[in-house]
């Protein structure tokens, strides 16, 4: 991953309020989260370097997880992210695949987290191509060790992106 930007510490209100989001089906933040990302020093220029082949994805949940939820919070986010920025990069769902159910990253000590999401995460096969020679940016939520980001890097890299930035609304300081 070439850079991380996140817009706040996760703490003291955020990490309550994105509990909300993700938790609680709090889907009516996410403009409201799109717009503290954009916000954020470096964001708005890479999104505005962004063509119209290069692409804006989510963090996919695993099956079980969605289910759980009922939405998946980082699809949100980068619709959010997506529809205020005016970003002309392609937004996509089902591109990036969660291979399988793996433990909450916040239930593990952050010793074990890259080992927990190794393998996690694949471009879907048939659909490598609209990855290869692309720039990529993730979104998610949240980001506290970074591991689930970098596999998911390493997937899309495997794939043949030449670059792959991230953008979360919190990340856990280091």
């Amino acid at each position: 991953m070439q850079a991380c930007f996140a817009a706040v510490d996760y703490g003291y209100p955020w990490a309550e309020l994105l509990g909300d989001y993700k938790f609680r089906q709090g889907t009516g933040l996410s403009a409201l989260l799109a717009q503290l990302l954009l916000q954020t020093p470096g964001v708005g220029a890479t999104l505005d370097q962004l063509g119209t082949q290069d692409l804006l994805l989510p963090l996919p949940l695993s099956k079980q997880r969605l289910a759980e939820r009922g939405f998946n919070q980082a699809w949100e986010l980068a619709r959010a992210l997506h529809r205020a920025s005016g970003c002309s990069a392609r937004l996509s769902a089902g591109l990036l695949l969660r291979l399988r159910h793996t433990q909450a990253q916040s239930e593990l000590p952050r010793s074990e987290r890259l080992s927990n999401v190794r393998g996690a995460f694949l471009v879907e096969p048939v659909r490598s191509l609209e990855v290869r020679g692309r720039q990529v940016v993730l979104v998610d939520d949240v980001m506290t060790s970074g591991a689930s980001l970098s596999a998911a890097t390493l997937a899309l890299l495997e794939a043949g992106a030449c670059g792959v930035q991230a953008m979360v609304v919190a990340r856990t300081p280091p």
